[in-house]
């Protein structure tokens, strides 16, 4: 996967004055648009498209200070229709607009060019199971809420804090596959995983795929496939996010699998009175790499 994403950056930096096609360059690498994108967004901090645009501006900043072509053709050498477009796309990322720095030679805020390299540290094992699960339901209470990646999430603490205690019951009693127990399940996740995009969260369980839904409650479809399970220990919700992080910077690379699209669940297996810490199984869908 390293060597996948070091030929992206060389494809972008090929394709710098025109329309990158990020399904087109994921067949060529072997991969999928997906996993493409979820790999290089959790590893590079940064989305591709965002990526794109950044590279894309620190190249056109030197035509632009260089003054030897008037804006609108370079402009039109990068994608834009019009020195206005232009212009609010090199204001987003130098913070001044091309006029300013043709006149003033600056300030710019250069992009530059990625290069992934894996560090190998081998000293705490990662433990994941590898599952082939037919296809089952998740059922609950679902919501739209913004994805943060660090620390707890205020709009999903909320969505649970607001279901009554036998409604929690409830839930427990119906799962009736694996995972097991109550799940925290996202879904709909933007491929580029951008902090602040909206996804899909729903506090339920398991149940076959025949399972009949009451009325009150939401579902989402889980197909048949396999997935890759972490168990994690620790401090809730650092240990989990870390390894959940740890998935793309070390798991991914260093086996012979990719996301495939679904929903991401975990499943709390134990926990202190007041979740400081927590036992937790991570179940990501994946499929041959």
């Amino acid at each position: 996967m390293i060597s996948a994403l070091n030929r992206l950056v060389d494809l972008v930096e090929e394709h710098l004055t025109e329309e990158f096609d990020v399904t087109g360059a994921a067949r060529a690498l072997g991969t999928t648009e997906y996993h493409l994108r979820r790999m290089f967004s959790s590893l590079a901090g940064m989305p591709l498209s965002e990526y794109v645009r950044r590279r894309r501006m620190s190249v056109a900043a030197a035509d632009v200070v260089r003054g030897e072509d008037d804006l609108l053709r370079i402009a039109v050498r990068y994608g834009y229709g019009s020195t206005e477009a232009f212009g609010r796309a090199f204001r987003a990322v130098h913070g001044v607009g091309p006029g300013e720095v043709r006149r003033d030679g600056g300030p710019l805020r250069s992009q530059p060019q990625l290069r992934f390299r894996l560090t190998v540290e081998g000293s705490v094992p990662v433990d994941t199971r590898i599952v082939d699960r037919p296809a089952f339901r998740l059922i609950g209470h679902a919501t739209r809420v913004p994805l943060i990646h660090h620390g707890v999430n205020p709009h999903i603490q909320r969505h649970v804090a607001a279901l009554p205690a036998e409604e929690h019951q409830r839930l427990k009693e119906l799962g009736g596959t694996e995972p097991g127990g109550l799940l925290q399940v996202t879904d709909d996740v933007d491929p580029d995983a951008v902090e602040g995009t909206e996804l899909t969260y729903l506090h339920g369980v398991a149940v076959g795929r025949d399972t009949p839904v009451p009325d009150d409650l939401d579902r989402i479809e889980a197909p048949a496939g396999t997935w890759a399970v972490f168990r994690t220990a620790g401090p809730y919700p650092q240990q989990l996010q870390q390894t959940w992080a740890a998935t793309a910077s070390e798991w991914f690379p260093s086996n012979p699998w990719r996301l495939r699209p679904g929903p991401s669940i975990v499943a709390i297996l134990d926990r202190a009175a007041d979740f400081s810490t927590a036992t937790c199984e991570l179940w990501l869908p994946v499929e041959p790499g």
